[in-house]
């Protein structure tokens, strides 16, 4: 899992870079980021909405771009809410301190769509969101270290 010190750090950049560089080496890639806070989303042949840049790194994989590649989209509604994207289909809205408590009935979901991925590749590289040092975000963490936890995964 590629975690960052920030937003905007370059961490879809290189997991886009290095998905396309082990596709060309005969690998079967598939990107993942479990959650995505964003306007700008893409829709997947099925109709579903992830965030660009998985589905530019679904791109980078030459793959087709899945629900499951980023299973939780939060589309920013109002300065302290927004809509949530549940595997590509909206699942609700919440304002940012409520989301907090449901983001732990979102990891079901996520650790779904991640097993999903599995199945059919070789290496799934995961990016995280934003900062894993935000310490206000950590309780029901399911986009950095309470992601990588859940999943048995290593971090960098």
């Amino acid at each position: 899992m590629f975690q960052g010190t920030g937003s905007n750090v370059g961490k879809s950049v290189l997991v886009a870079g290095l998905a396309r560089v082990l596709t060309r080496r005969g690998l079967r890639v598939r990107p993942f980021k479990p959650q995505n806070m964003s306007n700008n989303a893409a829709v997947t042949a099925d109709g579903g909405e992830i965030g660009r840049a998985q589905a530019l790194q679904a791109l980078a994989c030459g793959v087709p771009a899945s629900v499951h590649m980023n299973p939780v989209l939060l589309k920013p509604q109002s300065e302290q809410g927004s809509q949530i994207i549940l595997q590509g289909k909206v699942w609700g809205q919440e304002q940012a301190r409520a989301y907090q408590e449901v983001k732990s009935l979102l990891m079901p979901a996520v650790l779904d769509s991640f097993a999903r991925l599995q199945e059919e590749a070789d290496i799934v590289l995961v990016e995280g969101a934003g900062s894993a040092s935000e310490v206000n975000l950590r309780r029901n963490d399911i986009a950095n270290m309470g992601f990588a936890e859940a999943a048995d995964l290593p971090s960098f």
